[in-house]
């Protein structure tokens, strides 16, 4: 468990069970983008949740205030690659704060840790994709340090 100080309270991250499989995806789903992409069955999450859990290169995270409350998430997955001279890189992914925590300084400091925890596992370089609707959060990131340094491209196959 690792805490976290943002606008005077203490959170905690530690790596997501199984049982908050339905409270990250309420938060998946807890936005304009999210209510339309995410389904309300949950044996499909619970598929992933395992095959993430079961992997060593991934972290998914949950966030929880000081009551316990599930209030944040974001996947970490470390990615060992050829290129820059073998670099090791940590992808960044799924970010969600409950509404009512955003703009407290939690997302800053969950970077901050997210950041330690990459460059104690080796990498050396962080990247994330974001929507491009995200406007908000594309300041955010920029704020933090982020460039828009390449072109992400998807395809559903």
């Amino acid at each position: 468990m690792h805490l976290l100080n943002a606008a005077g309270s203490q959170f905690t991250v530690e790596r997501a069970t199984e049982s908050d499989v339905p409270s990250l995806v309420a938060l998946l789903a807890d936005d304009v983008i999210g209510a339309d992409r995410e389904a309300r069955a949950l044996d499909t999450y619970l598929a992933a949740f395992q095959e993430i859990d079961s992997d060593p290169h991934q972290y998914l995270a949950s966030v929880r205030d000081k009551d316990g409350v599930l209030v944040g998430t974001m996947q970490l997955t470390l990615i060992a690659g050829l290129s820059r001279g073998g670099t090791k890189r940590l992808q960044i992914e799924a970010v969600r704060l409950a509404s009512d925590t955003r703009g407290t300084g939690l997302g800053t400091a969950l970077f901050e840790w997210a950041h330690a925890f990459g460059r104690q596992h080796g990498a050396t370089i962080a990247q994330l994709t974001t929507d491009k609707r995200r406007v908000d959060a594309h300041r955010f990131y920029e704020r933090l340090g982020y460039e828009a340094s390449h072109e992400g491209l998807k395809r559903h196959i």
